[in-house]
């Protein structure tokens, strides 16, 4: 077997042995919940059953993992995760996650759509100034530009931040403007399309330490929300195979819809937590750049952890993180293993 197909069943075993374990919780919790309603015998009954059933379970599939050698996370006989145990403090009831480097590294996809959006504008914007391309033309920066203009911004304001950093003025236009017209709309439906070329031709994944934490999260009974100015966050969601992990999300469109602030206002991340019916005070936020940590600090949340992609912890302390650590995965403790 090629190390593609050992690294595809490891996901496959995985995935299939976490399922088994919370569907067996789940329907410990519907007994438990019935248990007035049924005849001690019967109740009994049905207890030993399921306990059966839970122990052949997990006698099989450790045997598979045996034999392919590969170490089960989400084993059956696990016990199930508890806030401690994820790092989370004993009350909290909910957490709210940023897509983009959280839980995908779609914002890579997302730079680099925006990026050829906008040094094709530039380049026509260099030609007909009849000026040398190396002094008129500088490239949209993947990380600077991105962070500053684009990042946590809906489509429509990113584009008008840029511009207004390279003193460009535009046409507002229309929404259904054709993405070659040089408007604002228009600059906005090329990056789309650029988007959802590069992603259906890339794909995007999420981080496995971020999935298998959402896995606990879920599996530990709280609720989670998903946060992101991406007006593909389902699909990127989708695309990731984290759809079904996520309660509600709150995108481009609802930010635009409600007129939200973007980060660090606490606007999106407050938004979240009221479609969880969640209080800050009880809810955790994760984020990966500093306007997102200092939202969650202004937003009053009970934690907030920073996830550090850059290498560089200090500045999302600086800007009040509980917690910082490298993945999602640095969080779990280590008797969920």
């Amino acid at each position: 077997m090629d190390q593609n197909s050992r690294s595809t069943l490891h996901t496959d075993l995985e995935v299939l042995s976490a399922r088994w374990r919370a569907a067996f919780w789940a329907a410990q919790d519907a007994l438990q919940a019935a248990a007035r309603d049924l005849p001690p015998g019967e109740r009994a009954q049905r207890a030993g059953a399921l306990d059966r059933e839970r122990e052949a379970t997990a006698r099989l599939l450790d045997e598979i993992g045996a034999q392919e050698r590969i170490r089960l996370v989400h084993r059956v006989r696990g016990p199930r995760p508890t806030n401690p145990m994820l790092g989370l403090p004993n009350d909290a009831l909910a957490c709210v996650f940023e897509l983009e480097g959280v839980l995908t590294g779609s914002a890579e996809v997302h730079a680099a759509a925006w990026a050829e959006t906008f040094d094709e504008l530039l380049l026509r914007q260099a030609d007909r100034a009849g000026q040398r391309l190396p002094r008129a033309f500088v490239p949209f920066d993947l990380h600077r530009d991105y962070e500053a203009h684009i990042h946590g911004r809906p489509r429509l304001d990113g584009v008008r931040a840029f511009l207004v950093s390279r003193a460009i003025r535009l046409p507002e236009g229309e929404p259904d403007d054709p993405p070659t017209a040089e408007t604002v709309h228009g600059l906005a439906n090329r990056k789309s399309l650029a988007f959802r070329r590069r992603l259906d031709a890339q794909g995007v994944e999420a981080y496995e330490g971020a999935r298998r934490y959402l896995e606990a999260v879920r599996e530990a009974g709280l609720h989670c929300a998903v946060v992101s100015a991406s007006a593909n966050t389902s699909l990127i969601l989708e695309r990731a195979g984290l759809s079904a992990l996520v309660d509600e999300r709150v995108d481009g469109r609802v930010i635009v819809a409600d007129g939200l602030r973007p980060w660090p206002a606490p606007d999106v991340l407050l938004a979240a937590a009221k479609r969880l019916d969640a209080q800050p005070v009880r809810t955790a936020v994760f984020e990966t750049l500093a306007p997102g940590v200092a939202a969650g600090r202004a937003g009053n949340f009970e934690l907030v952890v920073g996830i550090d992609r850059t290498g560089d912890p200090d500045v999302l302390q600086r800007e009040g993180a509980d917690v910082v650590v490298d993945d999602l995965s640095d969080l779990l403790d280590r008797k969920l293993a």
